[in-house]
């Protein structure tokens, strides 16, 4: 791995004029891209900007052949098993509500539990929380404790015969703490559906910019994420299934490319993983991600999670020594992947965002999508401030310097 300062020369949003001496701490909304996925999307446009899947010329064959071998840059970054099994669609989000609308509606049964976590984003939620109402199935939740940690006796109490899917986060983006998911895969695997094994569903949107994954060694039987949180475009995700789920489930839209044959009264839909991927499909933002998975591999995800840690131990440490800020999450800040998320008496997250903006300094500040945590933490918002590999030790340093001073600047002290 290269060093920060080199790495962040590669981004040109902290290049530009206009965002000189931006402290950016919002990477669990949203990455910065770097060249190399900019110059991706450039030269789709400019070289092999055709219909793919769909044309018999050159060109159209070159899109064509450029979408499938980002297809194949993906699954070897999940570790999948073969192509087919990487569905693309729009972000994390979409692949969570494939899911749910093609597998759930198709497959729960009134009586049947889905078991999600008390910290999922509202992602992971909704969906289930849509088929639960729909088939007359009932949502359990499996609660951490005040140090954000699952238990092995809490989800081993939770999962059962009854249960039909099991939904969780791999890493949460409220507390940055890396959920237990193979060893609660394994159980649902073994107890869930009468044991015949229940489906177990992961949001990887936290995870796979920042930690390894490998979705066979998981046990995933679905995983999602997006690519823009790993330096990749906006508008492209990823749901990874497996074949013989997948293969089983009916489209979740319907149109063009994802047929093979049409009639007046009927239609035979095409082979995996094209069945799911109706419409124009997202060619260029599809190369965008692979251009960003192959950077990430040059970064290296084990240096990520290192600077990760020691980035978010620093602004942890400095925290914990200013009076009136409160921590959330893991008392080890070693288990935060890089995700600090904060309260200051007598100051509304807002205002401490809003602030901190004024010293060139972007966090995000709100209830992060997972109200339902917030109520549980008896708090409407928090300040929640992430890092990246591109952020440095300065950075670090600056920020717990500013926050330092919110209370005061706020009249409070």
């Amino acid at each position: 791995m290269g060093t920060t300062t080199e790495f962040r020369k590669d981004f040109p949003l902290f290049e530009s004029a206009q965002n000189q001496g931006i402290l950016y701490f919002d990477n669990a909304a949203t990455t910065q891209r770097p060249r190399q996925v900019l110059d991706a999307l450039r030269g789709f446009y400019e070289t092999a900007n055709a219909n793919p899947l769909r044309g018999l010329y050159g060109l159209s064959v070159r899109a064509t052949d450029m979408y499938e071998a980002a297809r194949h840059t993906v699954a070897q970054f999940l570790h999948a098993a073969e192509d087919a099994e990487i569905v693309f669609t729009r972000n994390a989000t979409e692949s969570l509500n494939l899911v749910a609308y093609s597998w759930a509606m198709t497959n729960l049964q009134e009586g049947d539990e889905v078991v999600v976590s008390c910290m999922e984003h509202h992602s992971n939620l909704l969906p289930w929380q849509m088929a639960c109402r729909a088939k007359g199935a009932r949502l359990v939740f499996l609660e951490c404790g005040d140090d954000a940690v699952i238990t092995k006796e809490e989800y081993e109490g939770k999962i059962g015969a009854r249960t039909k899917l099991v939904a969780i986060a791999h890493v949460s983006n409220v507390f940055g703490i890396t959920n237990p998911v193979k060893e609660i895969a394994a159980y649902a695997h073994k107890v869930g559906n009468g044991g015949k094994g229940a489906v177990v569903v992961i949001d990887g949107a936290q995870s796979t910019p920042h930690i390894a994954v490998d979705v066979q060694a998981l046990g995933a039987d679905f995983f999602a994420f997006s690519a823009h949180k790993l330096c990749g475009p906006m508008g492209i995700g990823v749901l990874y299934g497996r074949k013989a789920l997948l293969a089983d489930m009916p489209p979740f839209l319907s149109g063009g490319e994802m047929i093979e044959y049409v009639t007046r009264e009927s239609a035979t839909y095409a082979e995996l993983p094209h069945k799911f991927e109706a419409g124009t499909v997202n060619a260029a933002d599809a190369v965008g991600l692979a251009a960003a998975i192959r950077y990430i591999g040059q970064v290296g995800l084990d240096a990520i999670e290192q600077n990760d840690n020691r980035l978010a131990s620093l602004i942890i440490d400095g925290l914990r020594q200013l009076p009136g800020v409160h921590i959330i999450g893991n008392e080890d800040s070693q288990r935060h992947c890089g995700i600090v998320t904060f309260t200051i008496d007598g100051v509304h997250p807002h205002d401490i965002a809003t602030i901190l903006d004024t010293e060139h300094i972007a966090i995000r500040a709100g209830h992060h999508c997972a109200q339902p945590l917030m109520q549980k933490l008896g708090v409407g918002s928090t300040a929640r401030a992430s890092v990246y590999f591109y952020n440095t030790e300065e950075e670090a340093a600056i920020f717990v310097e500013k926050v330092s001073h919110v209370r005061s600047w706020m009249g409070l002290a």
